[in-house]
């Protein structure tokens, strides 16, 4: 393949894996995307292990675990260490241009240009057309960087509330009255007060179903991979699909109406951790593959650079992800066997997953009133529904201290101190939380995840 790789990486905020089409789900919500994992790879069992948004973003872009990084929280505390380098800093040392899009410049720090666009909405200011203003500032970068080796960062809010697609994907997976009187399922949502007056902002007034939010959810997805297909198509006009690695992943996933948790992403149930991967580059990954293996976002920047021509970087910055790709042929990922969790939302967790079990551990009373500790057998019961915290404690025993020796061994080998210990949730349940959340109406200044 003559000349550079660019990197395209399509990174969609609060996409669940098991509400794409691609991975089984009953809605064709992604026929687009299912089309590119086709003829790629798709991973089946990519997690996203530190929530919410901004650790796992920062371990994204820089391949290291929270130990290395240090953040865990929404919002930390200063600037990333100067020592850690991302992937636009590292691409650009290489000959690369950088464009990030759906963040302004700060934090994510390196690359040469950043854009931002509207993406939140109230129910009396939508539908929303999120993906089209993203579209509206990637294609006219990819014009500009097509002449030049480029990394294009595009972070898609579709699936973040307030869900609200436009027409007429709205009444795609549902055209019932969401008000009707007879259903009451909205209730429990509508009666967690420090998420009442988010709902009531973006929802239909007097709305009793909560089916609607979930099938506005799964239309979100429909039109952001429409959306992205025309991105794809600009590739292919431009002559650069060939050379172009796209990669599709999530900050994390969302969890919709399970576990009494609505319409969010905080809590380390599967809904929020399980994220799709896909990767896409023609003549140099193998296409229809789907592997097995557990893949975390720390293994994306080696893997990508392996891809991009560069098989030892990754290895000279000290990251701590690895190439999934290497074992391929094997029919796996070049993943771990298990893997450690962190959640600094609105409470403090933090968890260790095997293939057969997941622990989770409460370090400050949780707003839903779930209990302390949190086991689950992930073979008998997938949706994680039975808490056998009190009936095998011999397996909480053997999980915990799996999960402290990690802790013990990553602040040996980082010479850091455990973050998630030294850390408080990114907000703080009251008025001004609720205001935070709602919302902004058209002409107020844009906000943060």
């Amino acid at each position: 393949m003559p000349g550079k790789i660019n990197l395209l990486l399509i990174a969609v905020d609060s996409l669940r894996a098991d509400h794409m089409s691609c991975y089984g789900y009953g809605r064709l919500t992604t026929p687009h995307v299912d089309r590119l994992a086709k003829s790629g790879v798709l991973f089946e069992r990519a997690y996203s292990p530190y929530i919410p948004t901004t650790p796992a973003y920062t371990t994204m872009l820089s391949g290291m675990d929270v130990f290395s990084h240090q953040v865990v929280s929404l919002a930390p505390q200063g600037p990333l260490d100067e020592g850690i380098k991302l992937l636009p800093e590292i691409l650009a040392a290489n000959g690369y241009r950088s464009a990030c899009v759906g963040f302004d410049g700060g934090f994510y720090r390196g690359f040469d240009r950043y854009e931002t666009y509207e993406a939140w909405m109230a129910w009396e200011d939508g539908p929303g057309h999120k993906a089209e203003e993203a579209n509206s500032k990637v294609l006219p970068l990819l014009d500009s960087m097509a002449k030049h080796p480029f990394f294009l960062f595009v972070r898609h809010m579709d699936p973040h509330a307030p869900y609200l697609p436009p027409q007429p994907f709205n009444t795609m997976f549902y055209s019932r009255d969401p008000c009707d009187p007879s259903v009451n399922t909205m209730k429990p949502a509508l009666d967690c007060k420090p998420f009442r007056e988010f709902f009531q902002s973006w929802m239909p007034p007097g709305i009793t179903d909560a089916e609607w939010a979930v099938a506005q959810y799964d239309s979100s997805l429909a039109y952001m991979d429409c959306c992205i297909t025309a991105i794809v198509t600009r590739l292919e006009e431009l002559g650069l699909l060939e050379r172009t690695l796209i990669v599709i992943t999530s900050d994390h996933g969302e969890t919709l109406t399970e576990h009494g948790i609505y319409f969010d992403h905080h809590g380390l149930y599967e809904p929020t951790i399980h994220i799709p991967l896909i990767y896409h580059l023609p003549g140099v990954i193998a296409e229809g593959r789907r592997v097995g293996g557990f893949v975390l976002p720390q293994d994306l920047p080696p893997t990508v650079l392996s891809l991009m021509g560069y098989p030892r970087l990754a290895r000279r910055l000290g990251m701590d992800g690895r190439d999934v790709l290497l074992g391929l042929d094997a029919g796996r990922a070049n993943g771990c066997s298990q893997f450690y969790l962190t959640e600094c939302t609105w409470m403090r967790k933090r968890g260790w997953r095997t293939p057969h079990y997941k622990l989770i551990e409460s370090l400050e009373p949780d707003i839903h009133g779930k209990p302390p500790v949190e086991l689950y057998d992930l073979v008998d019961d997938p949706l994680e529904d039975n808490n056998l915290a009190g009936e095998r404690p011999e397996v909480v025993e053997g999980m915990t201290a799996a999960m402290r020796r990690w802790v013990v061994a990553r602040v040996g080998q980082t010479g850091n101190h455990d973050p998630i210990a030294h850390s408080r949730p990114s907000f703080l349940i009251s008025k001004s939380v609720l205001r935070a959340l709602k919302p902004r109406k058209k002409g107020e200044p844009p906000k943060a995840d």
